[in-house]
């Protein structure tokens, strides 16, 4: 199967924070959230940065400080977190307002991926955060476990 889109790494990592957040309930800072998914602690906090001025999540400074999720889980949907940190009108140059293409209202292209592109994010619109974890205490338990045993799937066995 090739892969022939891909979401960014600020994306990903901004799905991440908000699963972790809906599968606990206790703050959570940058640098826990970057060390359970090994991941670079400076990306992350843009990430959170852009997530809290989005209104996703809320962050609390001093002791017993870090970051909670802004709504719940099951207000938010992936769809409207791709839209947020995606930009999608780019996803080819004849999108962008200007972009000068000589076949540019003649051409299918634009019109076809238009489309594509919004029956994507309809799909990501039917699915909440909250459903991306549909066993919290699971999610969690992985997230604590060392790294070496991390690479078992989250999901059951089929």
């Amino acid at each position: 199967m090739r892969i022939f889109m891909q979401l960014s790494l600020h994306t990903d990592y901004a799905l991440r924070v908000l699963m972790t957040l809906a599968a606990d309930d206790r703050h959570l800072s940058v640098d826990d959230i970057a060390r359970r998914f090994q991941i670079s602690r400076n990306h992350l906090a843009k990430v959170v940065q852009r997530l809290q001025a989005e209104g996703l999540v809320e962050t609390f400074r001093g002791r017993g400080g870090g970051m909670r999720l802004a709504r719940p889980a099951d207000t938010i949907t992936v769809g409207e977190v791709v839209r947020r940190f995606e930009n999608l009108d780019a996803f080819v140059s004849c999108f962008a307002a200007g972009s000068g293409c000589v076949i540019n209202g003649v051409c299918g292209l634009k019109p076809l991926l238009s489309e594509a592109i919004e029956e994507f994010l309809a799909k990501l619109d039917q699915r909440r955060i909250s459903e991306l974890i549909p066993e919290p205490q699971r999610f969690r338990d992985r997230l604590l476990r060392e790294p070496a045993t991390q690479d078992e799937p989250l999901n059951h066995p089929a």
